[in-house]
């Protein structure tokens, strides 16, 4: 990363998502001192799946920036939640397994993708389980919140069956319980 390039890109950061048109400037200037940068590419892909919910466009570029270096940290995420919004739910799947196995990446993140993929597809026990499993990769208060939140609207979107048959199960453990206390 040159010291120009990178210039234009934190130029290009900053400016996003509130002044796009500025933005969008300095993204050219720094993807013209180097156009394979995964970072600006990135960036680019997230501009159109983000702002301008054009899907197949950001996917080209999130493609071309893991292509020039695959071990970039933001690009899987940002790429992951494009799928997703796209419907692209196989990919999505692919990546997430893939991303998964990254060093140093967000796991909490890629776990709650993998539950909200679980949650597109209506398997909603096993978006309850990838929760948990983001939850235990979760490092700070705001994100343990915000997946204990996603808990209770996934659990709210249950069938009602499915709640009675857990709560008869709890309440003949606590029965079972109850019979051998002295």
């Amino acid at each position: 990363m040159t010291l120009t390039k990178s210039k234009y890109y934190f130029e290009a950061l900053d400016n996003y998502p509130y002044s796009l048109p500025d933005c969008l400037e300095a993204l050219s200037y720094a993807l013209s001192y180097d156009p394979e940068d995964a970072d600006s590419l990135c960036l680019m892909g997230r501009i159109y799946s983000e702002m301008l919910i054009d899907y197949e466009k950001a996917k080209l570029y999130f493609e071309e920036a893991m292509l020039c270096d695959v071990t970039n940290l933001n690009t899987p995420k940002y790429y992951i939640k494009c799928l997703l919004d796209n419907e692209d739910l196989q990919e999505a799947e692919k990546l997430i397994n893939y991303a998964l196995k990254t060093k140093g990446i967000d796991k909490a993140v890629l776990w709650y993708y993998r539950a909200l993929l679980s949650e597109i597809r209506g398997s909603f026990p096993n978006a309850l389980k990838f929760l948990k499993e983001a939850k235990q990769f979760s490092y700070n208060k705001e994100m343990l919140e915000f997946l204990k939140d996603r808990e209770q609207f996934i659990k709210s979107k249950m069938p009602k069956k499915l709640k009675k048959k857990s709560v008869k199960k709890k309440k003949r453990l606590s029965q079972k319980d109850s019979l051998f206390c002295f």
